[in-house]
């Protein structure tokens, strides 16, 4: 698939201010100032969330004292209370939040989470069944926004206290309190709480209203959940996961601690991206593939050994599942084989028996794959069960809302949703997101962007820009790792490593020593190396082995140059100046000699554009017919002092 690669960062004068100010490097400075983080306080609380943002009043969220109150009198008059939640990570972990925060004030609390088979939110059956187990109240939990003839249903038989993240209809439930940040009338300042996160809000309140305590227990689980959940990892929702992710390395959860164990992380700093790709992956499974119950039952277990005979089922779960995904994925690309997926506008794809636990998985994987609004659809017993996933600018709720006269039920966010629709009105609902996709997106749009942070040369990465980038630290939706280019670099001694050697490594020029570039799963891409220069995007990272701490360069994209019209780059600039310098006494030089060109191992053109650089920034002079080398300036220079070499550079990167 043909990317856009765009590079964002420019250096600018006022980084240098702003960095004094906050008391980092002009680099870092320069990406805060391009993620739209440019107040000194606001950079303060996104650098230091754990001590720097302060945790909004939960009082401030709509019907928050009215939960509180419905709460309160159930706990002091031991009225059965059931937390209703969600089957995937934010719904288990609030889930497990709020029913361990309940039982320490007091309450009979359980908990019901529904199968991916019964499907996502409430149910009429399982709240009647819930009820004449003896519960009196129902608190939800990542669900429930959109269970209005439910809550209607249940009148009079059961209370229920509705706290969810989703976006909201026009119309509410008619609960004892609807707790949502996303409420038209709610005034909380922060929109993007993951469902786990308004969980979190609800206990705070508690605490506070029956025990005079600030909570801030159990944020290893609000971390894991939130995370999980990819929603913006932003103000409240940074300093949650922030301190949440530094407890997990000591946690007390005897689950969660298992969870980390069996998937080999025991005793090591947990970063937002494991969370991600480890930990969340084998929580989620349960879900998948079984019963959400049991990723609950996990994070409540005390005892070690339960708790790690469970993380061991949901580990082989995961690696179940990973295949069930794999086989879909296939199946789903050979029905598109008959489609111009150049073309389409969206893409929908459709089968019988798909596992309803992986179809969400598989909408990413094909979003990947096409870059186009992808709904993968289930059908079974006559009903058809969808998961949506969307690229920037067509935004899934809004879409759906134009075609809810075809769906049976949906709901969602801008970027992922679920439906529900019968068989026969799905061209009706492949023909409405069309709709929607020509009156949103432009022939651009469908070109996926490669947004690279900055043109950085391996001979420019050094272990401390990169333990500086840390601090960007953690990274999520709305905050990225950061991602760089290098344009026109030359990899030597490229091999396949790994077990099926499926992974690529290579080595670059960089200062002093050599660094190397190592690309997961792109052993396909060396046949690049061997035909010349690459362009390459990737996430410096450190590298420790055998007591050695290194630089290498992760691989997001690899690609062969676009340079062919004999313009060097930084790093070539670099190895020429270094090739006359060693050169020197030979000279003088002349830009048309073709043997020195071989000895600098460049092209000859490349040697011509070189030698114009150095002249407009004076580390060449005139001598007779040819050049010399001027001598060392004091004063560092700064490449883009030359016109031949911004023009040349502004022109490669459009490309």
């Amino acid at each position: 698939m043909r990317k856009q690669w765009l590079v964002v960062g420019n250096r600018e004068e006022g980084d240098a201010q702003y960095a004094a100010q906050l008391g980092i490097s002009p680099f870092l400075a320069g990406i805060l100032r391009r993620r739209n983080i440019c107040d000194v306080e606001q950079a303060k609380a996104f650098l230091r969330p754990e001590t720097e943002q302060e945790y909004y009043d939960p009082f401030l969220m709509r019907d928050m004292e009215r939960a509180v109150a419905r709460i309160r009198r159930a706990i002091e008059n031991a009225e059965k209370i059931i937390v209703y939640g969600d089957y995937d990570v934010d719904g288990i972990t609030a889930t497990t939040l709020l029913i361990r925060a309940l039982r320490r004030l007091g309450a009979s609390a359980d908990y019901y989470i529904p199968d991916r088979q019964e499907g996502y939110g409430l149910h009429t059956e399982s709240l009647r069944q819930l009820s004449e187990d003896g519960a009196k109240l129902v608190v939800t939990v990542d669900c429930g926004i959109a269970g209005i003839a439910e809550v209607e249903a249940m009148r009079g038989k059961l209370d229920i206290v509705v706290t969810d993240h989703h976006l909201p209809g026009e119309i509410l439930p008619e609960a004892e309190a609807v707790v949502d940040p996303h409420r038209t009338d709610c005034e909380y300042p922060f929109k993007d709480l993951a469902g786990v996160g308004v969980a979190f809000k609800l206990c705070q309140a508690l605490f506070r209203e029956m025990r005079d305590e600030n909570f801030e227990d159990d944020l290893e689980l609000v971390a894991l959940g939130t995370v999980a959940d990819i929603v913006p990892l932003l103000s409240e929702n940074r300093k949650l996961v922030k301190i949440g992710l530094a407890r997990m390395k000591e946690t007390k959860i005897e689950g969660l601690r298992q969870l980390i164990e069996v998937a080999g992380l025991g005793g090591k700093d947990v970063t937002s991206g494991q969370v991600g790709f480890v930990l969340a992956p084998r929580l989620n499974a349960a879900g998948r593939l079984e019963t959400a119950m049991r990723g609950v039952e996990l994070l409540m277990a005390e005892d070690e050994g339960k708790a790690r005979d469970i993380a061991l089922m949901l580990s082989e779960l995961n690696s179940e599942r990973q295949q069930v995904e794999a086989d879909i994925v296939e199946q789903a690309k050979e029905q598109l084989a008959s489609v111009d997926t150049e073309a389409a506008r969206t893409l929908v794809v459709v089968g019988e028996g798909w596992h309803p636990g992986v179809i969400g998985i598989v909408a990413s994987r094909l979003v990947e794959l096409y870059y186009r609004p992808t709904i993968v659809i289930n059908v079974q017993d006559g009903i058809g069960k969808g998961s949506c996933r969307s690229i920037p600018g067509f935004h899934l709720f809004d879409a759906l809302t134009t075609a809810k006269d075809s769906l049976v039920q949906f709901g969602g966010h801008e970027m992922a949703a679920g439906l529900t629709v019968l068989p026969e009105k799905i061209d009706d609902l492949r023909a409405a997101l069309d709709r929607y996709a020509d009156l949103h997106l432009k022939a651009e749009d469908y070109i996926p962007r490669l947004e690279l942070e900055a043109d950085l040369p391996p001979n420019e990465i050094t272990v401390d820009l990169v333990e500086d980038l840390a601090k960007l630290e953690p990274y999520g939706m709305a905050n990225p790792k950061p991602l760089f280019g290098s344009f026109d670099v030359r990899g030597f001694d490229a091999k396949t490593i790994g077990r099926e050697g499926q992974h690529l490594k290579f080595s670059l020029r960089g200062g002093a020593d050599s660094l190397e570039a190592i690309g997961w799963n792109m052993s396909e891409k060396m046949v690049l190396l061997h035909r010349g220069n690459v362009d390459m995007a990737y996430m410096p990272e450190i590298n420790e082995w055998n007591g050695r701490v290194s630089v290498q360069c992760k691989l997001k994209e690899l690609r062969s140059s676009k340079n062919r019209s004999g313009f060097p780059t930084r790093e070539v600039l670099g190895g020429i100046y270094v090739a006359l310098k060693n050169l020197q006494a030979e000279g003088p030089f002349s830009e048309n000699d073709t043997s020195l060109a071989e000895r600098c191992r460049i092209l000859p053109e490349i040697l011509k554009v070189a030698f114009q650089i150095f002249s407009e920034l004076g580390l060449v002079v005139r001598d007779g017919d040819g050049l010399r080398l001027a001598p060392q300036p004091k004063e560092k220079l700064r490449l883009e002092d030359s016109k031949t070499y911004r023009d040349g550079i502004s022109l490669l990167k459009q490309r």
